[in-house]
């Protein structure tokens, strides 16, 4: 039933979190990244859901892909904090949902939980490589205290989002179906090519082995360029029949070592793209790192004409 009500249409995910952080004024240039501002500016992260809905997403990310328990506890902040951190998050996505329904009247938003891959916690650009390598004891135990805090705090759905190895995957799949066996959970990797996830396991392959778990309700990609989308979809398309989940960066180019992006090629327009996503089978599309509100309102300026 989860997989009908959130992926029977063509929805719209939100965009960048900390795009539209970085233009409201917060610095996001430390190790926590988007996460800082849950300790130092809420506000700002419910203003941030806010813009999106009114831009036509109907389902937000919570602020919680670099909120884990060692970063936060890094920062000085108590375990007991940290964990309070993590359910803030959550809290301030349904907050913007909340309101923003009881404005418009209309139902239906959904508030996905996002469980950002043990590469970001390293700070490095790891999560687009895969290059690090824990047991599945070892990625559990790294996910388990965040997982924790979004599951009781409450969410639609999980986003396993931003993931480079299949067996960071696997491991916390494994850890859902022990731990929290109702808890559904869309997957979405990150890639090196249109054929291969970031560490080198064919896309194909990494979309079957997910799809084993009854828990998945979509499969995709994020934060890879927007010219990957549509062969990576024919790819998913042709190894799963589960939905499929797109959210893109602008096109721009990411360097790990300044932390910064160079600016995204005009051609990479989301108006144009979303009609060319759709009819390759995409069910679900936003976007990641570097897009706007703008961006947003344009795919769902697309996606409201179906």
């Amino acid at each position: 039933m989860v997989k009908k009500s959130i992926f029977s249409n063509p929805l719209v995910i939100d965009g960048s979190m900390s795009t539209s952080l970085e233009r409201l004024g917060c610095d996001t240039d430390n190790e926590l990244w988007t996460a800082a501002a849950l300790i130092n500016q809420p506000e700002l992260v419910y203003q941030v859901h806010k813009e999106y809905f009114e831009a036509g997403a109907r389902l937000a990310i919570t602020d919680t892909y670099q909120a884990n328990l060692p970063a936060l506890k890094k920062a000085g902040l108590t375990e007991k904090q940290a964990r309070q951190v993590i359910e803030k998050a959550v809290e301030l996505a349904k907050q913007a949902r909340d309101d923003y329904e009881t404005e418009t009247g209309v139902h239906g938003y959904v508030v996905a939980g996002s469980l950002g891959p043990y590469g970001a916690y390293l700070a490095n650009g790891s999560e687009y490589r895969g290059d690090y390598e824990l047991t599945s004891a070892e990625y559990q135990e790294f996910y388990r205290p965040r997982l924790e805090a979004i599951v009781n705090a409450g969410v639609d759905c999980l986003a396993l989002e931003t993931q480079p190895k299949l067996s960071e995957v696997k491991a916390v799949l494994d850890l859902l179906k022990n731990e929290y066996p109702d808890q559904k959970v869309y997957v979405s990797f990150t890639l090196q090519n249109a054929e291969t996830i970031s560490e080198g396991t064919k896309l194909t392959d990494a979309a079957k082995a997910v799809a084993q778990y009854d828990q998945v309700i979509g499969v995709g990609v994020n934060c890879i360029p927007p010219r990957l989308v549509t062969p990576a979809i024919k790819k998913l398309k042709g190894a799963t029949a589960l939905p499929i989940i797109v959210y893109p960066n602008s096109g721009a180019s990411y360097d790990a070592t300044t932390k910064t992006w160079s600016a995204a090629p005009a051609e990479d327009d989301f108006g144009k793209l979303t009609k060319e996503w759709l009819l390759a089978g995409a069910s679900a599309i936003g976007g990641c790192c570097t897009t706007t509100p703008a961006d947003i309102a344009k795919i769902a300026a697309v996606l409201n004409d179906q």
